[in-house]
């Protein structure tokens, strides 16, 4: 995801002065790219060493270093293709353009979704989910169905997991986890007290938690030792989990079809599944 992305995505969390650098920065990138730090930090109102340790935060070297990634994102800005809409679907659209802007957003969420996490960090849930002895996935409301789609794979895989759409039970299973076993929790706001607890539990009982949550701080991606993000285009009005549930669905694919490159048995598990239920289509 783009540095301009990440900046909105953490303004609220930050600290008075560098919510001041940020927006600054959000509000005005090209302006921010002929700036040195000295006159970034006259222009925000704060000290020179504040602008260059808002760089340090960020996880760059210096302040060139960010103004280095502002310029990629600036180049990289996704443009929609010619004729698709990106924006809030309203009551008084038309047909076409609710389609269009609903492809629009689906679009931009899958894009941005995978912009968000780079190799290593997928390579890192990959590598836990091949070692693990059983895979608990949990997740209510929407996140569950992606959860319940994601465990047909991983069985289809020969995997051993752990699922069920009541949070009661997801939470027993839980406390049945131990250090060889993965915690798979997808809650776009991070903040699903069912999610929460059970994450909590696995967390206590050593099993490795991977979280699926959306880029800004919450308290799951806290509990996890391997963030996951999805990017949602949700904000102004929510009347369901679309673009959302399309992010995740996205991401588990990703993560099995990687998990199919990394097993090597992986395409006998798929023959034999694809053979046991040949008999129960029609002829």
């Amino acid at each position: 995801m783009s540095i301009l992305k990440i900046l909105s995505a953490k303004l609220d969390s930050m600290t008075q002065a560098d919510r001041q650098i940020a927006q600054f920065i959000i509000d005005h990138p090209e302006q921010m790219l002929t700036l040195s730090s000295a006159a970034l930090a006259e222009a925000t109102g704060r000290s020179q060493s504040s602008v260059v340790k808002f760089s340090q935060k960020l996880g760059y070297g210096g302040y060139q270093q960010l103004k280095l990634a502002v310029n990629k994102a600036k180049a990289l800005e996704w443009h929609a293709p010619g004729g698709v809409i990106h924006g809030t679907i309203d009551a008084s659209d038309s047909y076409v353009t609710i389609l269009q802007k609903l492809i629009g957003s689906k679009l931009l969420s899958m894009r941005e979704t995978l912009a968000a996490n780079n190799e290593h960090t997928v390579d890192q849930a990959v590598d836990a989910l091949v070692d693990a002895r059983k895979v608990l996935l949990a997740g209510v409301g929407a996140s569950s169905l992606v959860a319940k789609d994601f465990s047909y794979k991983l069985l289809k895989l020969g995997r051993m997991v752990l699922i069920d759409s009541d949070s009661h039970i997801q939470i027993s299973n839980a406390s049945g986890l131990n250090g060889s076993d993965v915690l798979l929790a997808l809650s776009h706001s991070g903040r699903s007290l069912e999610t929460l607890r059970i994450a909590e539990i696995a967390k206590q009982r050593g099993a490795r938690v991977i979280s699926m949550t959306g880029l800004h701080p919450n308290p799951l991606q806290e509990l996890a030792d391997i963030h996951l993000y999805t990017f949602a285009d949700e904000e102004r009005v929510r009347s369901s989990a679309i673009t959302s549930r399309d992010a995740q669905l996205m991401l588990m694919d990703m993560l099995f079809i990687l998990l199919i490159r990394r097993q090597a048995d992986a395409h006998d598990y798929i023959h034999n599944s694809e053979t046991a239920v040949t008999v129960l289509k029609a002829r």
